[in-house]
């Protein structure tokens, strides 16, 4: 009956130890992935108090043929405050659609598409001063889905800011497309 006693108290003994053991690597772990160097940088971006203001939000190209290639439409967006805004990211919901950034000095960012589909980096870091405006340029390929992708098509521009009043900004673009 000892031995008994003896053998149970050892396997707990061996739990016990397995938790703690388990505990410590995840809390190694843990504290081996938090960079203080991130969390330093953020510091260093706060959230800007600004808007951005979309002059339009939705374009419709009516009626399209995919033999005349690609169209574009320019949206227009407007920092309407006394703060800076940084359009962080910008990407498009599919890869026929790609955006161009151009700014107030006519400097071109882009192009931005569908990320992970050859749309490249979403990362823009574009900063737009109190009461500029910036141009988007949207593109859209209609024979990107070959000759199966006809019918209505809508497409979305999504552009990420450090805003805190317009954190996100959606343009979208459709329209019918024929062979």
């Amino acid at each position: 009956m000892n031995a008994q006693i003896s053998n149970g108290v050892n396997q707990s003994k061996n739990i016990i130890i397995g938790i703690i053991a388990v505990l410590a690597v995840g809390a190694i772990i843990l504290f081996a992935n938090l960079n203080p160097q991130d969390s330093q940088r953020a510091e260093k971006i706060p959230d800007a108090n600004g808007i951005l203001i979309a002059e339009e939000k939705n374009f419709d190209f009516g009626t399209i043929s995919m033999s005349k290639g690609n169209v574009s439409h320019a949206f227009k967006i407007k920092n309407e405050s006394e703060s800076a805004v940084s359009i962080k990211k910008i990407y498009t919901s599919c890869m026929c659609t790609s955006a161009l950034i151009i700014d107030a000095s006519g400097k071109k960012y882009g192009p931005f598409g569908m990320p992970g589909h050859g749309g490249g980096s979403p990362i823009a870091n574009i900063e737009i001063k109190p009461n500029e405006s910036v141009e988007v340029k949207a593109e859209f390929d209609p024979a990107a889905h070959g000759p199966s992708g006809v019918g209505l098509a809508k497409r979305t521009i999504y552009i990420e800011t450090n805003s805190e009043k317009t954190p996100k900004i959606e343009l979208e673009i459709s329209a019918m497309v024929t062979k």
